[in-house]
């Protein structure tokens, strides 16, 4: 007998109710004869990685407590194309299936496997779109003349005496000068 882990989740507590995802994934599973278990996240936004009941899912799918993933649709399970990836190929490592009932996704079957390799085409395809995106900025400001990274601190070793010499401790006057310690204690020791 196939254990399946149904997930569904709902955004909002107001109006919306999992019932509707949870009776269609029931049918489909009842229809084969599945062993259902439920997670259900309500009132919590797909587009957070940490979610209560997911994380549960995860823990379990960890302790092989079934053997594939039904979710109602993809959006449901998330809305980041990177933890969708991540969460779809750390199922494959499992050897769990999992499957997408609105989206027609059954990574059980060659159709699905090609359907997640060009997932994880696309999300690599999207990290790369977003390092490029980064680094034409970068070059454009440098280009202008902006100047990149943390600000330099000019501290006077002098200053750091004079204040420890009226028994200010290193931390009131990282305080006093609004840096950090660590600045101070470099600077000091310079």
């Amino acid at each position: 007998m196939t254990r399946v882990a149904m997930y569904a989740r709902v955004s909002t507590h107001n109006g919306q109710d999992p019932e509707m995802q949870l009776r269609e994934m029931r049918e489909y599973a009842q229809h084969r004869e599945w062993i259902m278990s439920e997670y259900v996240d309500t009132g919590v936004s797909g587009s957070k990685d940490s979610r209560p009941e997911l994380n549960r899912l995860m823990a379990d799918a960890k302790h092989r407590r079934f053997d594939a993933v039904l979710v109602w649709k993809l959006d449901r399970f998330g809305r980041s194309l990177t933890h969708l990836v991540n969460a779809l190929a750390e199922f494959e490592a499992l050897g769990i299936a999992f499957i997408s009932l609105k989206d027609n996704l059954d990574l059980s079957t060659p159709a699905g496997r090609l359907m997640f390799q060009i997932i994880g085409a696309m999300a690599e395809f999207e990290r790369a779109l977003i390092q490029e995106r980064v680094k034409s900025g970068l070059r454009n400001a440098k280009a202008k003349g902006k100047r990149l990274g943390r600000p330099t601190v000019q501290i006077d070793a002098g200053e750091i005496t004079r204040l420890q010499g009226q028994g200010l401790s290193m931390a009131s006057i990282a305080k006093t000068l609004g840096v950090s310690v660590g600045t101070i204690f470099n600077r000091a020791s310079a």
